[in-house]
């Protein structure tokens, strides 16, 4: 796990960026998924910076217009009819299917661009390979090639790049219908591939095991259906820049500048959903090397398991697990605040009123969720909540909390290790605990 402290202070505007959502026109997303409760949420969670996400889709981009407006020479929007610090960029996904050395390779692209014509413009070439008000997340009858020769003949200021880069399917690198190299995937148009994301299911840890990877800027994203805190913004992007502007964070993440690209906010990869290889049917969950001595096979139904993503970085990997790259963005393991409080707590779903009080009254004190997870002093904590959803938070920010890792859709789950009393309550609110927001520089 990496750190950052020292702050540059040629750059004086941290921007924390989730690039990569859904509006409520994509498939399982939810209904009350509009710009505004996006923009109350990701303040919440501690982002600056947020994805419209799907302005592909028709109906999503007539609501984008009606509820953003263009910021002044900034490529960025922000909210037409309410003061808020938040800013959004335009982003998509689309999915690209087609046949390449006679397989079927079905890849997601996640696509930022600058303002609403280079959007239009995108989405008229895009109508041509298929049907953008199907779903937010649209469905092209295009190679990965023609995808990105199509969105970059609108603008050279528009960023492509592999989405979820290595889940079992829909990925660059997905063991069912993927590829082995970047190259393979976008041929003659790597040339404008300049990121990958590593999805929730790797970290940039992993990644570095590949040494063909070592020229892209391994970006992370919630790819989150929900505004809710332990969705949006699970997975980040933090940069230091002189100006907060579009073309800043691009030029930051296509130079791979660890100057001004400064870390990633990672979940533990075994929390993802594809991290070891498994079966959910039969509750099989195989390690690599556990998968590999049963063939690939369930030893329960006999067919196939679904190869987990580790499993699939250890086919492609030529460097050992320990191998940390020199130069290269840092990231943070954490975890939603929402799911430690809620496995403390004993239940199953962070949605429950208890897990709300607990999380409300933290955030208020310490002024978003990132400052409770990565900043504020355990004592302070224990002072707001009571001890043992403390401990863990620590637990987290420190690595030692483990994670039994998710397989075949399956999330992973938190095991802390520490014996909560028989019915945890939130402390009584302190009459302090309402401060001013504070910028995470006010911390770090």
């Amino acid at each position: 796990m990496a750190r950052c402290h020292k702050r540059d202070w040629r750059y004086n505007m941290r921007v924390i960026a989730d690039l990569h959502i859904h509006g409520r026109y994509s498939r399982a997303t939810s209904e009350q998924m509009n710009i505004p409760e996006i923009a109350k949420y990701a303040k919440i969670k501690g982002l600056n910076l947020v994805g419209t996400g799907d302005f592909t889709h028709p109906q999503w981009l007539k609501e984008i217009k009606e509820t953003l407006m263009p910021e002044q020479d900034s490529g960025l929007f922000k909210l037409a009819h309410a003061d808020s610090p938040m800013r959004f960029m335009l982003t998509t996904e689309v999915c690209t299917i087609f046949d390449y050395k006679g397989e079927s390779k079905k890849v997601h692209h996640v696509i930022l661009t600058p303002t609403l014509e280079t959007a239009v413009q995108i989405n008229e070439r895009l109508a041509c390979f298929g049907s953008l008000a199907s779903d937010g997340r649209p469905i092209l009858n295009a190679t990965a090639p023609q995808l990105v020769e199509e969105v970059m003949a609108v603008s050279g200021e528009n960023v492509v790049f592999p989405a979820h880069a290595w889940t079992p399917w829909f990925s660059i690198f997905g063991a069912f219908s993927g590829f082995d190299t970047v190259e393979d995937c976008y041929q003659d148009m790597t040339k404008h591939i300049h990121a990958l994301e590593t999805g929730l299911s790797s970290d940039p840890a992993m990644n570095w095991r590949l040494s063909k990877l070592d020229k892209f800027a391994l970006v992370s994203n919630s790819d989150c259906h929900s505004f809710w805190p332990w969705r949006i913004g699970r997975e980040a992007n933090v940069f230091e820049l002189e100006k907060f502007t579009y073309k800043q964070v691009t030029d930051a993440i296509v130079a791979n500048d660890s100057s001004r690209f400064k870390f990633t906010i990672e979940t533990d990869p075994a929390y993802g959903k594809y991290h070891w290889t498994g079966h959910r049917n039969c509750k099989v969950s195989l390690s690599p090397q556990e998968a590999i001595k049963f063939g690939n096979v369930c030893p329960v139904c006999r067919r196939n398991l679904t190869k987990g993503v580790e499993q699939r970085v250890e086919e492609l990997a030529d460097r050992p697990a320990d191998f940390k790259r020199d130069g290269a963005p840092g990231f943070l393991r954490l975890l939603p605040l929402s799911e430690i409080i809620a496995t403390v707590l004993g239940t199953d779903s962070p949605s429950t009123q208890a897990v709300w009080r607990n999380y409300n009254l933290l955030t208020e004190k310490f002024g978003d969720e990132y400052h409770v997870l990565i900043d504020a002093p355990s004592d302070a904590l224990a002072q707001v909540v009571d001890a043992p959803i403390a401990q863990a938070i620590v637990k987290v920010r420190n690595g030692t909390a483990k994670v039994t890792p998710g397989y075949d859709g399956v999330y992973g789950q938190l095991v802390l290790g520490i014996d909560a009393p028989p019915a945890v309550k939130p402390k009584p609110k302190p009459a302090q605990a309402t401060v001013k927001q504070k910028s995470m520089s006010d911390f770090w």
